[in-house]
């Protein structure tokens, strides 16, 4: 099962970059089928979890609201619907190599928390950010790119490290699932409101959407959204730590595959090489942090061997 679901993860998040690609070239405005698609999700989850569990599962304070709501404008709205905007101009495989550089925002924030990462991790975020510079080169070789897009792709991943960084601290609802829900809703009612506000509803016509435009929206909401969250959830209950990190640079992988087998995107030397120092600089990043971890506990448990630790 735990296979299964890592699986879906890798898979199904890896092709959310193409799915979102197909969405915004069938001419539905980024901002719009984003709200689209978390409201229609959250809304989906929450149905299924009063119909599962009970009104009272659903049951939150202000408190854990506005955490919810928080998340919900750092993940999605300043971190996921960036994606979508920046693919009007960048392939996906290439975003998704982007966004991969989050890993090394998560340690930056947690060095000025004080922590202090080993030697491995600090080769993998100067190996990330190399990469990350190679990739944002102005033009980089890609014809259509504009560096716009990239510079919003990059403030999606620090908004995304931001929220994730700070999560513990804002009070979440204690089900992950409910808290999911909450922050779905949230999120994709604010992105309604931007789209109404940057006037794309008058920009939708909707019998002018392509076919599979709406079908790689649909596959957003019920396999990206609620598929995919629900297997990280699990994975998160029942799997180590270091498998789960794992996603971060299979997703890129998966990513630039489809976008060039189905989309025919340009895979140039330039984009190769970043991404390579991009992906690369992550796996040093997850290694160093695993070492980190399993030191840290076998200091705690001294009895335990190395081997032991690592359970």
């Amino acid at each position: 099962m735990i296979w299964a679901a890592l699986v879906v993860v890798y898979v199904v998040w890896g092709s959310t970059y193409l799915a979102i690609r197909v969405v915004v070239e069938a001419d539905i405005p980024p901002f719009l089928g984003m709200g689209l698609r978390f409201l229609v999700a959250g809304l989906l989850m929450l149905g299924y979890l009063w119909l599962r569990h009970g009104r009272e599962r659903l049951r939150v304070s202000p408190r854990e609201l506005r955490g919810a709501a928080v998340m919900g404008l750092l993940l999605l709205v300043l971190g996921n619907a960036m994606v979508a905007v920046a693919e009007q101009t960048v392939p996906s495989g290439l975003a998704a190599l982007v966004v991969a550089a989050i890993s090394l925002w998560f340690v930056l924030l947690q060095v000025a928390g004080g922590e202090r990462p080993p030697a491995l991790t600090w080769v993998g975020i100067l190996v990330g950010l190399a990469g990350v510079a190679v990739i944002c080169v102005p033009r980089g070789g890609i014809e259509g790119v504009e560096a716009w897009g990239i510079g919003i792709l990059l403030f999606g991943t620090i908004s995304w490290a931001f929220g994730s960084y700070f999560s513990p601290r804002l009070g979440l609802p204690r089900n992950a699932l409910v808290a999911s829900a909450y922050e779905m809703l949230a999120g994709g009612v604010m992105l309604m409101v931007v789209s109404a506000a940057t006037g794309e509803f008058g920009k939708l016509h909707v019998s002018a959407v392509a076919t599979e435009g709406w079908l790689a929206l649909a596959y957003l909401i019920v396999l990206g959204s609620l598929l995919g969250y629900t297997a990280y959830g699990y994975l998160l209950a029942n799997a180590p730590l270091s498998l789960v990190g794992t996603y971060a640079y299979v997703n890129p992988v998966v990513a630039v595959l489809l976008g060039w087998a189905i989309l025919a995107e340009p895979v140039t030397a330039i984009v190769l090489g970043g991404g390579a120092l991009v992906v690369g600089g992550v796996v040093l990043v997850v290694n160093g942090e695993r070492a980190s971890a399993r030191a840290r506990q076998a200091e705690k448990s001294p009895d335990l061997t190395p081997d032991e630790a690592m359970v």
